[in-house]
């Protein structure tokens, strides 16, 4: 017999068992009520491309996604599984969704934001929300789910939820020290507001995938590139190629991507078409997934700050002093992008309504200016 405290353990079993158990009261609820349809279905199989790419931490954890799909729809539903390009390119999959190419993506939320500019707001953008906790509240609790939603449903897509990832870190060729010495410099970022802040620094920004900026670094196309977290970038061998990792201070360790969220998007025929039973586990499984991610990547970057360390590349930290300086262009930014368009604005308002909150109070009145400091930013 389970006691209630074994119920709210935070272990994985205890969580497979709880969300394996309501899947399976769901879909008895469902077999009621569509009971020749639920016997008689052959299983669903979906084609599900990622943007992990395949032998780094991110990829173990995607698969075991894909597993547990399959385990809690009692084998009813299927991911088949596909690392980056093995269907289309990384920077196709959004099409490829939206036009039953691919049945899901599990990808980056930001790259779609020169598509649909709220994407922008849909994972942490530069000096904003930074904690995974911040980005949980305001999907779950202020509106932010409900907000996605709605973009990706123009776009004839069902967000099904956020997944939480990590910190983004940048991976130079030569050291960087200050916000001046960005000046000049080329770097891959992922577009959108993250690469407009970079511009400001002087900064030439180049759009790539992942799996381009090893080449690019290793041929001295670029000189630095932001990618994801020390354990990925690490499976990714960044650190042969570039011995520095430039950080903003311990208080800002990330200045342009602190949050970098990822999510699981489907067709919406294709959503529209499954059991609502079968909807419910792809909702549990994607939450459980976030945060099973989540702490595997953490525990993965321990051990691979000491390998970076053993050879030989170093992390650099900026000030404070260059926090305050990127800060004076990103605010502008927040609200340049947010008035993109009607959704974008009230994807962002909400958030700056959250981060002026007491609890929050990352932003005071004396921060809404202009890039000068004299002219009040409104929407």
């Amino acid at each position: 017999m389970s006691t209630d405290a074994d119920a709210s353990a935070p272990h994985p079993t205890s969580r497979r068992r709880l969300l394996k158990t309501a899947a399976a009261t769901v879909g008895a609820t469902a077999g009621l009520a569509f009971p020749a349809v639920v016997r008689a279905q052959a299983p669903v199989r979906w084609r599900v491309q990622t943007a992990a790419y395949a032998g780094t931490a991110g990829y173990t954890m995607f698969q075991k996604f894909c597993a547990n799909i399959k385990e809690l729809s009692e084998g009813k539903l299927q991911f088949q599984a596909f690392p980056p390009d093995a269907v289309v390119g990384t920077f196709e999959m959004f099409n490829a969704v939206k036009g039953g190419v691919l049945d899901a993506m599990h990808c980056f939320t930001t790259y779609w934001a020169g598509t649909m500019p709220v994407a922008a707001f849909l994972s942490s953008y530069p000096l904003a929300l930074d904690r995974p906790d911040q980005w949980e509240t305001w999907f779950y609790e202020l509106g932010g789910l409900q907000i996605a939603r709605k973009a990706f449903r123009a776009q004839n897509m069902y967000y099904v939820g956020p997944i939480q990832h990590d910190l983004n870190i940048i991976h130079s060729k030569v050291p960087i020290r200050s916000f001046e010495e960005f000046k000049g410099k080329r770097m891959r970022f992922p577009g959108g507001m993250i690469a407009e802040i970079f511009s400001q620094a002087g900064v030439s920004t180049v759009l790539l995938t992942g799996g381009e900026v090893y080449g690019a670094l290793e041929r001295g196309v670029i000189d630095a590139a932001d990618f994801v977290g020390p354990a990925v970038n690490y499976n990714l061998r960044f650190g042969v190629v570039a011995k520095y990792i430039i950080m903003g201070p311990p208080s800002t360790p990330c200045l342009h991507q602190p949050v970098d969220l990822m999510d699981v998007t489907v067709n919406m025929a294709r959503w529209t078409a499954l059991p609502k039973h079968l909807q419910e586990v792809v909702t549990a499984a994607t939450r459980q997934h976030s945060w099973d991610h989540y702490a595997y990547i953490q525990k993965e970057n321990i051990s691979a700050w000491e390998k970076y360390k053993t050879d030989g590349v170093q992390v650099i930290r900026l000030s404070e002093e260059d926090v305050q300086k990127f800060r004076r262009f990103a605010i502008p930014l927040w609200f340049k992008w947010a008035k993109k368009d009607p959704l974008t604005r009230e994807a962002f308002a909400s958030q700056l309504a959250f981060m002026r909150t007491v609890n929050v109070g990352y932003v005071p009145d004396s921060m809404l200016v202009d890039v000068d400091g004299k002219t009040k930013l409104t929407l």
